[in-house]
């Protein structure tokens, strides 16, 4: 991977974006067959103390790298605009082309942030979808930018209050995509759900279900409440708040075509974010039980005559690694599901 690179301190937008210019031009110049990227900004948002970890994040996630990323370090005291511009490339091979994808970190003062649209629209790519990220708040700056935004990529388990994570999800809603870390976590396991349950010998137990337990991180009840409010929105049951027990489970009934639905959330010790397992129950006896394992998901399904089977599911993970990069890549899709399920966790978080 070849870089070229340019820095200024106490610098402007206008010369961060002709600095850019001058950089593919060069890049062009020597090799015609070096071409920018075209499908996606990303502007980033973090605080300056945290900027080498949110970057080292960025480079891990791979083939997903935005075109242009802008990522704006704030500093407390800072006065000035400090700036790096990177192209970096691959020379292609004899009749090949290369991609180049553009960089920009600004360093940059609280006082800017009220002007932090005029810094940032000059920097952005033309005509591209572009991408929000602020992991650490700075939620009117991220207000005060939605005119430029297409997408806005967030983490309800972030905020270790769910009703508050999920109020703010659904304000942004209201003006542009939102990609959530933490219905992406979940994505696994709605999987091999609804795989599970596709047969149309299965079909039938799944408006039958009794119970549904889900087990998560304690950090992770958001992705935990999002599972429960996709099968809730989808199996169309009547929502009403759960009991916060005193374990720290969240339980309740809700109600269901023809009978009722226990959900229980519980909290589980891992190290990763996310959810640890999940039990599904009919009326029959069968129970289907997903658990996360060393490669995959361990599987079991309990029959209604009491014999049980066992499986692995290999591979069932993307891992806490590639979030991000899944995040990025799902500013280019549109989730019809994230909205309802969300509405439906709202109505199951504890009054």
């Amino acid at each position: 991977m070849s870089e070229d690179i340019w820095s200024e301190q106490d610098t402007s937008p206008d010369a961060i974006e002709a600095a850019l210019r001058d950089l593919l031009r060069s890049c062009h110049a020597a090799n015609e067959a070096l071409a920018p990227a075209r499908v996606l900004n990303l502007v980033v948002i973090v605080d300056r103390e945290w900027k080498g970890e949110i970057a080292n994040r960025l480079e891990r996630v791979g083939r997903y790298q935005a075109s242009r990323t802008v990522l704006c370090a704030v500093e407390e005291g800072r006065k000035t605009l400090d700036a790096v511009a990177t192209v970096s490339y691959e020379e292609p091979g004899p009749g090949g082309l290369g991609v180049v994808r553009e960089h920009v970190e600004i360093d940059l003062g609280p006082d800017h942030l009220r002007a932090l649209q005029t810094i940032v629209d000059p920097i952005l790519a033309f005509e591209l979808h572009t991408m929000l990220w602020s992991p650490h708040g700075h939620w009117d700056e991220v207000r005060a930018l939605l005119p430029l935004i297409d997408v806005v990529l967030l983490d309800s388990d972030d905020l270790s209050d769910p009703p508050e994570a999920f109020e703010r999800a659904n304000e942004l809603l209201d003006h542009v995509y939102v990609v959530d870390l933490a219905w992406l976590r979940t994505t696994p396991w709605r999987e091999r759900l609804a795989a599970s349950f596709d047969l149309e010998l299965r079909l039938a137990g799944l408006r039958r279900l009794a119970e549904i337990e889900v087990r998560h991180r304690e950090s992770s009840s958001a992705s935990a409440l999002l599972l429960a409010g996709w099968l809730a929105s989808r199996l169309d049951w009547e929502r009403s708040p759960l009991r916060v027990e005193p374990d720290g489970r969240l339980e309740g009934a809700v109600r269901r075509s023809g009978g009722e639905v226990l959900v229980a959330l519980r909290p589980s010790d891992q190290e990763s974010p996310g959810l640890a397992g999940v039990t599904v129950s009919c009326e029959n006896g069968t129970s289907l039980s997903l658990q996360r394992g060393l490669g995959g998901l361990d599987a079991e399904e309990r029959m209604a005559d009491g014999a049980d089977r066992r499986w692995k599911i290999l591979g069932a993970s993307r891992g806490e690694g590639g979030i991000l990069g899944e995040g990025v890549r799902q500013a280019l899709l549109r989730d019809p599901t994230y909205g309802p399920a969300l509405d439906a966790a709202r109505e199951l978080c504890p009054a």
